[in-house]
């Protein structure tokens, strides 16, 4: 693995992202394509990564700041509000660490590890890195949306189900939220949302 390095994404790996993003996504339904792809790294351009090797891309992860219990629409790209609250307000500039609910979570969008890579443990490395850059930027919690029945993979990397939150119709019905703390003070819970943000 020491020959596999994690960087960020640049404008000249896109047509590997999207090419990948469709090969793992489209035959169940839950490719986004190009433009929303693109408009989840303009949100957060420092917490999307790519993995390459002697042999170039092996994959990606992107990531960007969003409310606790909310996720992006796969139907839809990112707006110039990407991440902010109901009210239309963000918590914070960009960094997790600032006061507000929307600047205190990460949430890891869309994972792909390229078939040649595969069974190398990359997508827990990718994952372990985001961990690290959140805690450095101040974030209190990462969450994701499991699909095609992943939950029991993220399970074992400490993330928790929330069946209870409600996600957008183009996840499918068997996709599940689930969140995990960060390392912390109080880093062993994840809080419970509120009526208004579930559903």
């Amino acid at each position: 693995m020491s020959d596999t390095r994690i960087r960020l994404l640049h404008e000249d790996d896109w047509p590997d992202v999207i090419a990948a993003e469709e090969r793992a996504y489209a035959p169940s339904g839950l490719s986004e394509g190009g433009a929303a792809l693109r408009s989840r790294h303009r949100a957060s351009p420092s917490t999307c990564f790519v993995l390459e090797d002697a042999d170039g891309f092996c994959g990606y992860l992107l990531a960007l700041p969003y409310p606790l219990f909310r996720c992006p629409d796969l139907s839809r790209a990112e707006s110039d509000g990407a991440g902010r609250g109901s009210s239309g307000t963000s918590g914070s500039s960009g960094t997790g660490g600032s006061s507000g609910s929307s600047g205190s979570n990460l949430h890891a969008h869309d994972l792909v590890i390229a078939e040649r890579a595969r069974g190398r443990g990359l997508a827990d490395r990718l994952l372990l890195h985001l961990e690290e850059t959140g805690r450095q930027d101040g974030y209190r919690t990462l969450s994701l949306v499991a699909v095609r029945g992943s939950q029991v993979l993220w399970s074992r990397l400490g993330y928790r189900a929330r069946p209870e939150i409600g996600l957008p119709a183009s996840y499918g019905t068997e996709a599940v939220y689930m969140a995990k703390p960060l390392a912390g003070p109080s880093a062993d819970t994840v809080p419970s949302p509120s009526r208004a943000e579930v559903g």
